[in-house]
Parts: C-alpha cells; structure tokens; sequence
C-alpha cells in the first residue's frame, strides 16, 4: 500500500512553521551580514570556506524542516482493514476514520487521521513527526543547533569588533572593520540571544529523540510501555517484550536510510524473534479493557462552554489550576453522561457519547476532553443521595 503525500503550501500558513521559518532566517540574514564585515569571503579563501560551510548548515536544516513538512508521517487509509479479517480480533477500531488501527499507528486529533508510528504532533511542521518523515524531522534537530552554534562562532568576534570599533579604525586599520550601529547591535544581539535558545531548546529536542530512535520506542510507545511493566499481569499473559527493540545498530537503520525513506511499510514492521506483529496491540487491548473497568460515570449538573481557563463562573482556582496538557477541553449541557477514566484535584477527563440517526445509519461519536470536577457529579454518588431522602 502507497504512501501519501499531503503537504501543501497552506501547511505554512500557521504560526508554527511561520514563526519556525522566521527564526532561521534571522539567525541566518543576521550571521552573514556580520561575516562579510567580520571576514569578507572575497579578500581569502578561508573567509569563504567558513562562509560556504555556514550555509551549507542552514541549507541542510532548511531541507529537512521542509522535507518534514511536507512528507508527513504517513496516514492510515479511511475505513483501512488488514487482508487477513482474523487479525482485526487484534487491533483497536478507530470511529472517528472508520476503521482499524494498523501496528503502532494512532489517531492524531489535530491532524483527524490515524497516524503511522506516531510520535508526536509537532506546531513547528505543522503536522505530525511519524513514520516517514522522522528521520527527515530528527536531521532538522541536528542540524539547526549546529547551524547556531557556528552562527555564534561568527556573531561573537563580531560584535567584540564593533565595540572596540575606534581600537580597530586606529590602531588596526588594515583589518576589516565591523560597523552595526545601534539597531544593527540591538539586532545582532537578538540574533545571539535566539541562536543560544535555538541550540538549548532543539538541542534537548534531538537529544529526546535520538533516545527513542535508538530504542525504535516513540513518545507514545513509552508510554503504553511504561503502564505495561507496571501492570498486574496474569501467569498466562507471561513477562512483556518491546516488540520493536532490536538493538541500537538495527534500530537506526529502521528510520535512518540511504534511500531516505524508512525500512517498514508501515503497516508491517521488524520484530524480535520472540515476539509478533500484534504483541503490542494486544497489549493496548488489555490495557484500554482495564482502562474500561475502572471508568466511573458522572452526570453533568451545571453547563461548561469548552473554554481553556474557565475563571468566570467557575472559580480563579479551577481556572488557574488547568491540566498542564493542550488537550482538548469537554463541553458540557446539565444532564450529560461522561464516562470519566482520569482526573486530578480540580479536573476530570472523560468521554460524552453522542448517538445521532441518519437515513442510512447511526452515528455514534465520541468526544473526549477535560472539564472542571464540580461541574459532575458521580452518579453513584447521586442515587445513594436520592435513597437518604426516600
């Protein structure tokens, strides 16, 4: 089965990939203005050497940002099967494409598809980081710090220059001079400021990567593995393997290829001898079961507009205490049935169903979110209080 394309030119009208774009190029349009000040690349060919690499940097971080972009991660077909129907008894059903979830793959509700070896949805491509545009994705990380950090090399004696300007113009006016002027400086110094940030926050970005890469495990996969370890496993379930981790040498060629494309289809991937392709489905299947047996439901008794910092109507506490997450947030009407399976001091997180008839068929849907904990109430909670009163 092909691999879709879907990246267009309206995925960059978002602030992530405007503001990501921007930083580059100020970082970038900054550092050259200085270097043909600093070491003007016509007057030796070090000059041009040190500019050329400089570039270079800037065009591999470009390409791979852009190859992320628009590659993708890779989406699951609507209303995919597997050929075989036996194996459907092994994957989760997504409602919301209408089909099943293939090996390793999730539902992404921003990009409302059902992603290959989702890892992450990322603001900054404007899309998810996935199965194949991961490695593309993760070179972006390398290689934007490694930019800045020569960038640095460069905007540093720069601006030693330019404050010593007088020394230079006096004392050593066979060298070439740096002239910035104050907004020149002001923005010479934003540049510094931004390419530092760069190296820290992406760095510690490709740091987390490279981490999931070598254990071929994605953010998400961490997490069902860490519930797996921790879960009250029966003797006939037996010890959990991580299907997928097949050494930090095989693991790299999975995503990093000559090819540029990944080793997996995407729909069938390598495995430990011990394991299978359904070994971490089946395990998600017994954890969503648990997951189901420990759900409580509440009854809505006063209406929640969705809102991410509910303060009016609703309290300064809940309002300021919101879940540290960009998850959605749960309308509520008075008299609505949620189906909660987490929560905290002041939030709840559930799912409403709701059931609308068309000619053809019924369609049931299901939206998840967070709403404040006093706008429920537990309706066990509410039937022993209505047997007090009779």
């Amino acid at each position: 089965m092909g691999y879709e394309v879907v990246g267009t030119w309206r995925q960059f009208f978002h602030w992530g990939p405007i503001l990501a774009l921007s930083v580059v190029f100020i970082i970038s349009w900054i550092t050259v203005r200085c270097h043909l000040m600093w070491w003007p690349p016509w007057e030796s060919l070090g000059a041009l050497l040190n500019i050329t690499v400089f570039l270079m940097w800037v065009t591999l971080t470009l390409y791979n940002y852009f190859a992320a972009c628009l590659k993708g991660p890779g989406f699951i077909p609507q209303s995919w099967t597997p050929k075989d129907p036996n194996h459907k008894n092994y994957l989760q059903f997504c409602e919301e494409c209408e089909g099943c979830k293939a090996p390793r793959s999730h539902h992404c509700r921003k990009c409302q598809r059902c992603v290959m070896k989702m890892d992450h949805h990322c603001p900054w491509i404007n899309t998810c980081c996935g199965h194949y545009n991961h490695a593309n994705f993760t070179l972006f990380l390398l290689f934007a710090p490694i930019g800045c950090i020569h960038g640095l090399i460069i905007l540093i004696p720069s601006v030693y220059r330019a404050l010593n300007f007088q020394y230079y113009y006096y004392y050593r006016s066979q060298e070439p001079l740096v002239y910035l002027g104050f907004f020149g400086f002001v923005l010479t110094m934003f540049g510094i400021g931004l390419a530092i940030g760069v190296i820290i926050a992406v760095g510690m970005l490709f740091y987390i990567q490279m981490k999931s890469i070598l254990k071929n495990e994605t953010g998400i996969e961490t997490w069902i593995v860490d519930k797996a370890y921790d879960r009250d496993r029966g003797e006939e379930e037996g010890e959990f393997i991580y299907p997928y981790n097949l050494g930090w040498r095989e693991n790299l060629k999975q995503v990093f290829t000559w090819s540029g494309k990944p080793k997996s289809s995407g729909f069938r991937w390598d495995v430990r001898p011990e394991c299978h392709q359904f070994s971490l489905t089946i395990e998600q299947l017994m954890q969503k079961r648990e997951k189901r047996e420990r759900t409580m439901q509440f009854k809505a008794k006063r209406p929640y507009s969705g809102s991410m910092f509910p303060i009016f109507g609703h309290g300064c506490r809940t309002g300021c205490c919101v879940p540290c997450t960009d998850e959605a947030r749960l309308k509520l009407d008075t008299g609505d049935i949620i189906h909660v399976t987490r929560w905290k001091k002041r939030w709840l997180y559930g799912c409403k169903v709701i059931s609308t008839c068309t000619e053809e068929k019924q369609v049931v849907r299901r939206i998840r979110g967070w709403f404040p904990r006093h706008c429920g109430v537990r309706i066990d909670d509410e039937n022993d209080h209505d047997k007090k009163l009779s």
